[in-house]
């Protein structure tokens, strides 16, 4: 009974966090080098999904360097959450076009997007990325020495918060963390104002685009006034890590 149960929270819990891996772990369980047969399980049917998600209207974004766009980090690639409908791909890379070609040497980078499959299929810990028309942006960085394409303050893009004003408790039950205790680890880059005002600039005009979340204070700070970009609210996630964009 305990060894059902624990594999079936393996089950959910991979399926959680890659939506595939609870099947390559039920693939698993029928062979003795049980680790070496997840593993590969997991990776044929992650390759696989790039040429089945189409038919599920969903499309890769890029891994590895493309033109200009990119995930931020391997690790939502090796977790499958880096699929999009074809028209927010289509937003993206245009956009990221865009902004190279406005400054040139400029590298766009997504963090989250969606998983390959299903619509309404939750993609935790967010809230809204449950049918591929959303994704989220990386902040543009900067050192001393200037522009710092790719890079960013965390290793998967997220958790390194530009702290401002803000209206919300912090008391009140949501998925807004501070995280104080990481703050300190990160690098100290500063945000690359005129790549962060074109960005903005660049989304605002995209007639595809129909919402951008990002906190109040940077919306202030970039002189975004398009009501476009709205406060994601109190009780989500903090917005002041990245910039959330939905068709």
């Amino acid at each position: 009974m305990f060894k059902a149960v624990s594999h079936l929270l393996i089950v959910v819990v991979l399926t959680l966090l890659s939506q595939l891996g609870g099947l390559a772990w039920l693939v698993a369980l029928g062979f003795r080098r049980r680790v070496a047969a997840f593993v590969l399980a997991y990776v044929a049917l992650s390759v696989s999904a790039l040429w089945v998600a189409p038919h599920f209207g969903r499309t890769a974004l890029p891994c590895i360097q493309g033109d200009h766009l990119q995930m931020q980090s391997p690790l939502f690639c090796m977790l499958n959450r880096q699929y999009v409908v074809p028209e927010l791909s289509s937003v993206l890379n245009d956009h990221a076009a865009k902004i190279a070609e406005q400054l040139p040497g400029t590298q766009t980078r997504v963090l989250d997007a969606n998983f390959p499959f299903f619509v309404g299929f939750p993609l935790l810990p967010h809230l809204s990325h449950h049918d591929g028309r959303k994704a989220d942006l990386a902040f543009y960085y900067q050192d001393k020495s200037g522009y710092l394409p790719g890079a960013a303050r965390s290793f998967i893009g997220y958790f390194a918060f530009e702290d401002g004003p803000t209206d919300c408790s912090s008391t009140s039950p949501s998925l807004r963390w501070d995280m104080g205790w990481l703050q300190s680890l990160w690098p100290d880059y500063q945000l690359d104002e005129p790549r962060m005002q074109a960005a903005l600039r660049s989304l605002v005009a995209d007639p595809r685009v129909g919402k951008i979340f990002i906190e109040p204070h940077l919306k202030q700070r970039f002189s975004a006034g398009s009501a476009k970009i709205r406060f994601q609210g109190c009780r989500a996630a903090r917005h002041d890590d990245h910039i959330h964009i939905q068709l």
